[in-house]
Order: C-alpha cells, then sequence, then structure tokens
C-alpha cells in the first residue's frame, strides 16, 4: 500500500450498519487489506456479535450458551457499539440516525442482514416464536427441555432444522406447510418429493397443502377446519431483508426489498456499500440478479467490499461467486451450490430413496448447480466445475461412482 493511500485512509471512517457475520468480515477484512482509518461496526443487538447457524440445533438444545465471533475488535482498532440501532440516513450530510444521535460516516457499509416474515395473526401471542436471533433461541430452550408438542409453521429450511431439534429433544412436532412440498421456494417438485419421507423418518409429521387460518395460544387452526394443539408455534415462512429504515433516502431498493448494488457491491448513493442478506447483486455467471440468504455470502461479500474501499473502486474486484448453503436435517446434511433457475436439464447421481445421492442442473450441457445429500465430495468437485463453466459428459456424471471431477467433456 503506497503512503498516499495510508495518508488518506487515514483521514477517513468508515461505519458498518450491522454487527452479524457480514458486517464483522467487513471490519475485519478492511483491517486485513490495509485500512488505517477509522472504523465504527454498529450492531442493533446488545449481545457481542455472534454466528448464526448454530441457533438452529447448538445452543436451542443447550450444548453452547451463544455462538460469539472469536474476534478481538480491541486489537485490530474497530470500534464496536452494541444495542445502536440505526434509524435513517442523510447521505446528502454523510450521516447516519441512531437513537443515541447522529452517527457521520466517509464510507458507509449496509450490512443489516434479513428479518424473518411474520405470520400476519401471530404477533402477541403468547407461546409463537420466531428463530431469528440469540434471544429468539434463549426463549425455545425451556420450550424443548420441557419437550412440549410443537408445530412449526413453513417447511423450508429454518423449520427442517428446528423440528430436527425438537425431535432429538424429544418433542412431538407437526409441521405444516401451505406449499404441496417441502422447500417448495428453494427445489422443484421432482427433487424435494423425495425429501417427504424425511419428517415421518424422524418422527415428526408433515401436513402439506394446510394453510393456518388462526392462531390462538395453545392451537392453531388449518383452512380444513383442523385444530392443532401446541404447546408452542415456531414460525419459519422466509426472511425479507432488513431495509425498512433506508424508505426515503434516496438508496435505490429492488422490488424484493434488497439494496440494489453493482458487481463490486455498491449502491446507488456515493461511497455507500452493501453487502450479505439485504443486498442484491448482478451475476454475469447467471445473467439475472441475485439475492442469497445464506451464510457464505455474508463471508465472501466483504472481501469484496473491504478491498475496493481500501484500495480504490478502479482496481478492486468484482462479485460475482457461485451460491453455496448447506443444511443439517434428519440426519443428513444437504449442501447446494450454484443457480438452477435457467436450467434445461436436470441430472440424478445415486438413488434418492437411498442416504446419498446428488442431482445436476444443466444449462447446454454445463453444470451450473449442484445438490448433494451425504456426498460431500460431490458439492466440493461440483463447485469448482461451476465456477470454471466445466461441461459435463451426461452418461459419466449419471454414474455415481465416478467422481464428478472426471465426468467433464
Amino acid at each position: 500500500m503506497s503512503d498516499q493511500t495510508n495518508t488518506t485512509s487515514d483521514r477517513r471512517r468508515v461505519v458498518i450498519v450491522g454487527a452479524g457475520v457480514a458486517g464483522v468480515q467487513t471490519a475485519v477484512a478492511l483491517r486485513e487489506q490495509g485500512w488505517a482509518g477509522a472504523i465504527t461496526l454498529l450492531g442493533a443487538e446488545p449481545h457481542q456479535p455472534y454466528d448464526r447457524p448454530p441457533l438452529s440445533k447448538a445452543v436451542l438444545l443447550g450444548k453452547s450458551e451463544g455462538s460469539a465471533f472469536e474476534v478481538d475488535f480491541d486489537s485490530l482498532g474497530i470500534d464496536l457499539r452494541l444495542g445502536r440501532e440505526v434509524t435513517g440516513l442523510r447521505p446528502a450530510e454523510r450521516v447516519l440516525d441512531t437513537a443515541d444521535g447522529p452517527e457521520p460516516y466517509d464510507r458507509l457499509v449496509i450490512a443489516t442482514g434479513a428479518e424473518p416474515v411474520v405470520l400476519p395473526g401471530s404477533e402477541g401471542i403468547p407461546g409463537v416464536h420466531l428463530l431469528r436471533t440469540l434471544d429468539d433461541a434463549t426463549r425455545l430452550r425451556p420450550v424443548l427441555a420441557d419437550q412440549h408438542d410443537i408445530v412449526v409453521v413453513g417447511a423450508g429450511w429454518i423449520g427442517a432444522e428446528f423440528a430436527t431439534a425438537a425431535r432429538e429433544a424429544g418433542c412431538k412436532v407437526t409441521v405444516v406447510e401451505a406449499a404441496d412440498r417441502p422447500l417448495a421456494g428453494a427445489l422443484p417438485a421432482e427433487v424435494a418429493a423425495h425429501m417427504v419421507g424425511w419428517y415421518a423418518d424422524c418422527g415428526a409429521e408433515l401436513l402439506t397443502g394446510a394453510r393456518v387460518v388462526s392462531l390462538a395460544e395453545g392451537s392453531v387452526l388449518l383452512d380444513d377446519g383442523t385444530r392443532l394443539t401446541a404447546g408452542a408455534v415456531v414460525v419459519g415462512i422466509g426472511a425479507r431483508p432488513a431495509t425498512g429504515w433506508l424508505a426515503g433516502t434516496g438508496i435505490e431498493l429492488a422490488p424484493d426489498l434488497s439494496v440494489i448494488t453493482d458487481e463490486r457491491l455498491r449502491t446507488s448513493l456515493p461511497d455507500v456499500y452493501a453487502v450479505g442478506d439485504c443486498a442484491s447483486f448482478p451475476s454475469a455467471r447467471y445473467a439475472e440478479r441475485l439475492l442469497v440468504h445464506h451464510w457464505d455470502n455474508a463471508l465472501q461479500g466483504p472481501r469484496t467490499v473491504a478491498a475496493n474501499i481500501a484500495h480504490g473502486e478502479a482496481e478492486g474486484p468484482l462479485y460475482d461467486p457461485v451460491p453455496y448453503f448447506w443444511s443439517e436435517q434428519f440426519g443428513r446434511f444437504v449442501q447446494y451450490a450454484g443457480h438452477h433457475a435457467a436450467a434445461d436439464e436436470l441430472l440424478w447421481r445415486g438413488d434418492p430413496a437411498t442416504a446419498a445421492w446428488s442431482v445436476c442442473w444443466l444449462r447446454q450441457g454445463v453444470l451450473v448447480a449442484l445438490l448433494a445429500v451425504g456426498r460431500p465430495r460431490d458439492l466440493a468437485q461440483g463447485r469448482k466445475l461451476i465456477e470454471r463453466g466445466a461441461r459435463l459428459d451426461q452418461r459419466q456424471a449419471a454414474d455415481p461412482s465416478v467422481p464428478l471431477k472426471s465426468a467433464t467433456v
């Protein structure tokens, strides 16, 4: 880094809004990239910054008291301010509004993540829970420990992971899903159909095509008249970008409420970046804008933001990752890489009735996405093949005994 860059950054201040994975990793990456100026990290929660994946199992089951990041903020010269909710942005003045007063910035990084979608009519009803924060998990721990009958609304990733933990704790679990299959928003029917039996295998009851009409303390009423008794109800019907505080600020939001960024994660406002669950970015690989609500995106994006801030946007890197996520549910390790929306062919590797199988999505013969159940080697190799745009020999790729890396044309 040149002396000129060092002198310039010494006089500038980066403020990061959001102390989750994306915010913390941006602060750390800025120091790794040589940023010598001030860094302020604002977290709305009072807790030390923590990782979210352990909340759905280890913290819930009492195997861990928390999942705080092992980051020495003081030694890195990062000014961490907790319990500091940001309520507005005045870009013309380069100032954030908070309950504790104005917060000026030279560079701003929005990393406010996502917030759970609330089931209409569920607010304020005793025994109804969300699972997004450490406080949520802490409130749910005694529910599992006391082995309550639990109704889970939503058979997505979070619903499946919570149902798994609840069954491990010995709870009776009923999962209610409005769609005709689990993971309806994430996977096509022909793939998700093979996951239906996982619930029964685990001892959980899955009700599909079932809509919740109303909730009351201790019960859930479905649209067919069925009333389910519930010591607790856990709602997991999705999440949306936590960007409501940006309304009227002039920052451009997409219809899905994500902050619109460019290929360097810059927003429509000068010197303002966005990263993680709250931001969507243009993917040249997939020729569409992507909003990725998964941990790996919150880990990778900060490196791009930090490099562009520290070294200047003319030389900074572009952001176009292969999306990746994983889920541990019903005794299975499920991994996904890529984006299959534009695929024109689906190829199976192994028998989906068994414990280990994979699915490849191709576009004109090129691997664009892969789902691996109990086959981590397929995922590791497939992710690299997606990155380089590899074309598959479909006959070889369909043979699960052939390493995926050996099935290219």
